[in-house]
């Protein structure tokens, strides 16, 4: 059974939330270590009565559901399944503030109800009025891949036909600060287009949304096949997760040569990109690669934004030439592979097939 992305949505520090191709003015605005959310105008698809009460994860998911609901010619999906590592972290940055300042007393429900991670998933539903499956993976690294993963085995079970997920994570002060507090970030300025080359440790935090429709027909609007999944925790060197790629690329029965672009998660952290650079000299040498987290920034579900980058490429047939990192890309691209880690401990594959 083949499984085909039918729509796609999403919000990120680029100009993305819109119909169309690849955003042809890209210029992330890096505000010191931070890459924040370029916000599009929500009141395209939320009413402004309810953008009051909405924290801005909450209207970054809602909108890139919506846009790839759009895209797909989906009304109403059978399922609604997400993942995000911290979930509403403003929500509940404001609910604590509030407890300590208050002393625990005279606490309004609204923020800690708004708090908890199944909040984007729970308000897309109820603006849809979709009483189907509504699932939320809450798995660090894994929770955009674990989304992925449900939805790919509710399609074979055969009792779907769309469904919408995605991945989704934000960025605030609080979580900015706390995280900074372990080295993660760059310490000295950076732009995004020197980032990829960077010698130092730490990299650039980040924030996003991205939705994708899900469905086992190719419609005439498809973007690409789903084609493979999989995920390897704590590997135990680059030779290890190299040789995982070679026996992922041989399930589906192809090799290395038959990848038209490698799409990595390069975040310009010299201790992490060292796996990126194994596999790309050892078994992509000369091949096109491209990257993309010095678009959305570092964050749990970056994922969602290199697929939906991927998704990109192969409905143009063209690697954008911020995108491309490195190589020269062939002349039709029809397999796309993304190879994402996250703090080195959760590599994840995904295969893409052009239509």
């Amino acid at each position: 059974m083949s499984i085909y992305i039918q729509g796609t949505g999403c919000v990120s520090p680029l100009e993305t939330a819109a119909e169309g191709l690849f955003p042809a003015v890209v210029n992330p605005a890096y505000d010191g270590a931070r890459l924040k959310v370029s916000d599009p105008d929500y009141k395209q698809w939320i009413d402004i009565k309810q953008i009051r009460r909405m924290s801005r994860i909450i209207k970054m998911g809602v909108a890139a559901a919506k846009l790839s609901l759009q895209e797909a010619g989906v009304e109403k999906p059978d399922a609604i399944i997400t993942g995000t590592a911290y979930g509403c972290l403003d929500d509940t940055g404001v609910f604590l503030t509030k407890m300590i300042n208050q002393q625990e007393e005279m606490l309004t429900p609204t923020s800690f109800i708004q708090s908890t991670h199944n909040t984007v998933a729970g308000q897309i539903a109820l603006m849809l009025s979709c009483h189907a499956y509504n699932n939320t993976f809450v798995h660090k690294g894994f929770s955009f891949e674990s989304a992925l993963l449900d939805s790919i085995m509710i399609l074979k079970e055969g009792k779907s036909k769309h469904i919408l997920m995605g991945g989704m994570d934000e960025l605030t002060t609080h979580s900015f600060n706390i995280i900074s507090r372990f080295n993660r970030f760059k310490k000295e300025p950076i732009t995004h287009t020197e980032l990829l080359h960077s010698t130092t440790p730490g990299t650039i935090a980040g924030e996003g949304a991205a939705c994708f429709v899900l469905g086992t027909e190719k419609g005439d609007n498809s973007y690409a096949r789903l084609t493979g999944l999989t995920t390897s925790y704590k590997p135990g060197s680059t030779a290890e997760i190299a040789a995982d790629i070679i026996a992922f690329l041989a399930v589906h029965e192809i090799t290395q040569e038959d990848i038209d672009l490698l799409i990595t998660g390069r975040n310009g952290d010299s201790e992490e990109d060292v796996w990126y650079e194994h596999v790309e000299s050892t078994l992509f040498p000369g091949q096109a690669v491209g990257c993309f987290k010095h678009l959305c920034g570092e964050y749990p579900t970056a994922s969602s934004f290199g697929m939906w980058v991927g998704c990109k490429v192969l409905s143009s047939g063209q690697v954008p030439a911020t995108v491309l990192f490195k190589g020269k890309t062939r002349e039709k691209i029809k397999k796309v592979l993304i190879y994402n880690h996250y703090k080195g401990t959760h590599h994840s594959l995904i295969l893409l097939t052009g239509c």
